[in-house]
């Protein structure tokens, strides 16, 4: 049996998995780690929930354990597509950087960079970071690439679905040529293809199940909600169910209207959307992944940062455009290997396009027409009718001044969602002189 005893990994980062309860690794764990631990570039496929943030994060640990670090200057880097999974790969691995005595912090949008900047003047192991916020600190003076002697990018499809990746070859040529790279994505073509092309030098590859095999673990249904009035009424009743739920919707604005509607329904819900302040969305997530906030709604690059266990449902208020985004929404359940159940509202002038979409993605989704009430709605989906009490906006302060509002923990009798699991040498560069006002070392 392969365990991560076995895989020549650190004792001490052994002792740290195995305090959470961590001893055998997922697959591309343990197909990846060994060659990484080798020294070798490494090209990993497989899909969200498949375990490759310590695929890539433990071996990194392990590289830069005994290296004395320096201001400015990180050993390791890490690029994450959004601020949610940056944040979540820094937590995942604290722990495990702490037992050996790296330390880790994530650098993301949406947080004032003077406090980045500060941070950067303590020696830190491994950053952290979305692309955005390190190119920015990179052009301040206050990030120092130089002497990044491992670096991974993590969920590479994603950032070049969002355009980032003209950023992340900026920051890899600033990398020193000969350091170690590690590339993780759920798929790898067109872009992805020629960025490993450029910087990865003869890579080991793995692969997992492939995104459209993830499927197999899930239950797809087409619910026909004829026009759009009766799809936001079923959308309000699914919402009210027992368990937790993810809801998509298309656009900012409709996040912020979904929201609005099911609290007033007395359903707790959050939104999550790249307008909304980190703070904002950091609670949303975090109310989230404690149960105390049953329903997220969430659109497709805001979401992309969810890794919450224990999500049973996924639901598609409005249908995506393509297949690639259909699979990546589907995959916030079912997450290694578990079961989940996905359901996709589809009114009667999208039918022929969503049933296109469907098979594209490889997936059989049986169609059933529903209404609000409908005992077979609740069958599929634990649909029930909302409590109709209104809920306070999320985060407005309670009454007393005792903070931001969560709400309830979700509705009546409903079931408290488990946490997110634990788990889950460069060249010389530029000496740095004395601080100057502004932050910034002196060039």
């Amino acid at each position: 049996m392969t365990t991560f005893a076995t895989l020549g990994l650190d004792p001490a980062l052994v002792d740290s998995l195995e305090a959470q309860g961590l001893t055998e690794p997922f697959p591309i764990q343990a197909a990846a780690i060994p060659d990484a631990l080798a020294g070798r570039d490494v090209l990993g496929r497989g899909p969200t929930g498949s375990g490759k943030t310590l695929a890539f994060g433990l071996p990194i640990l392990q590289r830069l354990a005994g290296v004395k670090p320096a201001a400015y200057r990180p050993g390791g880097l890490v690029l994450a597509p959004t601020r949610e999974l940056a944040v979540q790969i820094a937590e995942r691995l604290e722990p495990h950087g702490r037992a050996v005595g790296v330390g880790v912090a994530a650098v993301v949008g949406g947080v004032p960079v003077a406090r980045h900047e500060r941070l950067l003047t303590k020696p830190l192991g491994l950053l952290v970071a979305t692309p955005g916020r390190a190119q920015d600190l990179v052009d301040r003076g206050a990030l120092d690439l130089a002497g990044v002697a491992i670096s991974a990018l993590d969920e590479a499809d994603q950032m070049a679905d969002m355009g980032f990746l003209p950023q992340v070859r900026r920051l890899l040529r600033a990398t020193p040529k000969g350091g170690q790279r590690l590339l993780f994505s759920a798929t790898l073509d067109g872009e992805v293809s020629r960025l490993v092309d450029e910087f990865l030098d003869e890579p080991a590859e793995h692969s997992t199940a492939p995104v459209a095999a993830s499927v197999e673990t899930m239950e797809h249904f087409r619910l026909l909600v004829g026009d759009g009035k009766n799809r936001n009424a079923v959308a309000t009743w699914i919402a009210a169910r027992r368990g937790t739920t993810i809801m998509f919707v298309r656009t900012k604005r409709g996040v912020d209207r979904l929201v609005k509607k099911l609290r007033r329904a007395g359903i707790n819900a959050a939104g999550l959307h790249g307008d909304k302040a980190q703070g904002a969305r950091q609670r949303a997530l975090d109310g989230f992944a404690d149960g105390s906030v049953p329903v997220l709604v969430a659109t497709d690059i805001a979401a992309r940062g969810i890794d919450v266990s224990g999500v049973d449902l996924v639901c598609h208020v409005d249908p995506p455009v393509e297949h690639k985004t259909y699979l990546h929404r589907a995959g916030r359940t079912a997450r290694a290997g578990s079961a989940g159940r996905v359901v996709t509202l589809v009114t009667e002038d999208r039918e022929d396009e969503v049933a296109k979409l469907l098979k594209k993605a490889g997936v059989d989704a049986p169609a059933e027409r529903v209404e609000p009430g409908d005992e077979r709605l609740s069958e599929l989906t634990g649909a029930r009718k909302p409590s109709g009490e209104a809920l306070a906006p999320f985060g407005a302060p309670q009454p007393g001044g005792k903070g931001p509002a969560r709400g309830p923990k979700g509705q009546p009798g409903q079931k408290k969602g488990a946490p997110a699991p634990g788990p889950g040498s460069g060249s010389r560069g530029r000496r740095r002189g004395p601080r100057r006002r502004g932050g910034r070392p002196r060039r």
